[in-house]
């Protein structure tokens, strides 16, 4: 039995990624390696919950900057799932692109922990925002692979945090 203590926000769901390998090698291109896992996990989640984009506030992930945004928005219409209104990356949010001069936005696995707990988690607190996805975006990678012309794989995770 679950018992839950506490106003929240809470966890309610979560949604485990796989590795998916799209032959991506450009190191410098780490959002078109990690957008195919981030869609995956996002299928997933819309086809286990049953729920749609639209039951969320927000829907955002971790660092895929904004040549990754894209590629997400493009691959989930291709799915048949329009995110483009409460879609919103933690690379893209975390920099001024124009004024920090910063191309694709920010990277790393900072950003997503940042951004949520920053930003994302005071707007539960205070009821701006009641249903969020977080999909936690990543690169299966080392210093190495790339030099060594292996593919560079992506996982994401995704959870649910509700009020």
């Amino acid at each position: 039995m679950l018992v839950i203590h506490g106003t929240g926000p809470y966890i309610t769901c979560m949604t485990p990624g796989k590795i998916v390998d799209m032959g991506i090698k450009d190191a410098n291109n780490m959002g078109a390696a990690m957008a195919p896992a981030a869609l995956d996990t996002l299928i997933t989640h819309f086809r286990d919950t049953g729920r749609k984009p639209s039951y969320y506030d927000a829907i955002i992930t971790g660092d895929l900057g904004y040549v990754g945004k894209e590629i997400l928005i493009e691959l989930a219409e291709t799915k048949g799932y329009n995110i483009k209104s409460n879609y919103n990356d933690c690379g893209v949010l975390i920099f001024d692109k124009e004024k920090q001069d910063t191309h694709s936005g920010g990277s790393g696995c900072a950003c997503c922990g940042s951004v949520f707990s920053g930003y994302f988690f005071k707007q539960l607190k205070e009821k701006k925002l009641n249903r969020i996805l977080l999909i936690a975006t990543g690169a299966l990678m080392n210093s190495t692979s790339s030099q060594q012309g292996e593919s560079i794989p992506g996982i994401a995770h995704a959870i649910a945090i509700e009020n």
